[in-house]
């Protein structure tokens, strides 16, 4: 299967000149906007992940999913992640098969137990049931993806599913992928339930990241599945610009105000990542640059990974819309064909 690069967005809420927010309906509008424009790049993949906050407001990935779906014609759409540990797995897979009835063959998702503990208790869930939920309901999120009438009795229903089915049925299943931030357990159980692997990436080496990736290799290798139901996809932070120098200039300032930002908007002390500039240059994992230095990043990531998807969230920290939008433009038509030439 080809290299697939792309695009993942939390929403990213403009800010005012008085440093405060403007709409959070705006961003929503950015998002699809950036998502058009991806796909008329020939960009391959569009997450939309999920955040309930002010500065990051896409609260309801696989909304965006089913928008997005009615507004482009190629690309793949997903989420990127859902929070399974406190959605209805039901619900999640009927709003998923409903995107896919309208763009078939072009939805996915991505399930996570999510970075933060907000969701917790705005949807009136016990944290101490942080494992249990998220392994229960992906249970049932892939019985409902894989099979008709089905009969299921996890830790997180008061009732039992006898001979159920969720429509709308997809013509296929759709790809449902285990997201993780790099828990080794994480790895383990995508092999395991037959998943492909979806890793969130905030910082560290390539080196560090291949790790997972040999480890994921060899797990599936194991199992005697066909080799190319592994796959691996990677989510980084990320942005292209024509100068170098002035791309990762421009990511850095907003990627720390989006640090700044989401720390007080979780409770937590301001957080200044020490030396983050150098994880945007070759070695670190942050992907800001000129068109040639990023593919040149991409294709060696994967020489070391063998990833088969790379995909940026570019709008962070109330970056502006036209500095996102033209940075997806340099990705599909100047870094892609680049990758694409190399690894293909």
């Amino acid at each position: 299967m080809p290299f697939e690069l792309g695009v993942y967005s939390f929403g990213n809420t403009p800010r005012t000149t008085d440093g405060g927010y403007g709409p959070t309906s705006q961003a929503v509008r950015d998002a699809l906007e950036a998502v058009r424009l991806a796909d008329e790049v020939g960009l391959d993949f569009f997450g939309f992940g999920e955040h309930h906050t002010a500065s990051m407001p896409l609260s309801s990935p696989t909304a965006m999913v089913t928008a997005a779906a009615a507004t482009t014609e190629r690309i793949k759409i997903g989420t990127a992640v859902t929070v399974l540990s406190t959605d209805d797995p039901i619900r999640v897979f009927e709003q998923l098969a409903v995107a896919d009835a309208i763009a078939p063959g072009r939805i996915e998702a991505v399930a996570g137990r999510g970075s933060s503990t907000i969701t917790f208790d705005l949807f009136d869930f016990d944290e101490a049931d942080y494992d249990m939920l998220f392994a229960s309901k992906l249970d049932l999120l892939l019985a409902g993806d894989h099979g008709e009438n089905i009969t299921f009795d996890g830790p997180h229903r008061r009732k039992p599913l006898t001979d159920v089915t969720v429509y709308p049925r997809p013509a296929q299943p759709l790809p449902i992928w285990l997201g993780t931030g790099g828990s080794p357990n994480s790895v383990m159980r995508a092999v395991e339930l037959g998943l492909p692997m979806f890793i969130g990436v905030l910082g560290g080496t390539p080196e560090h990241w291949a790790r997972y990736g040999h480890a994921y290799r060899q797990a599936w290798a194991q199992t005697g599945r066909p080799a190319d139901q592994g796959r691996i996809a990677i989510a980084v932070h990320g942005f292209v610009g024509p100068d170098n120098a002035a791309a990762k200039t421009t990511y850095l300032e907003h990627e720390l105000a989006m640090f700044a930002t989401g720390a007080a908007e979780a409770g937590r002390p301001p957080m200044t990542p020490t030396g983050r500039e150098r994880d945007l240059d070759p070695g670190g994992m942050v992907f800001a640059g000129s068109p040639d230095e990023i593919a040149d990043r991409i294709i060696g990531l994967h020489e070391l990974l063998g990833h088969d998807r790379q995909i940026l969230q570019m709008d962070v920290g109330g970056m502006p819309q036209a500095d996102l939008l033209a940075s997806i433009e340099l990705l599909g038509t100047e870094v892609a064909p680049l990758v694409r030439k190399a690894l293909d």
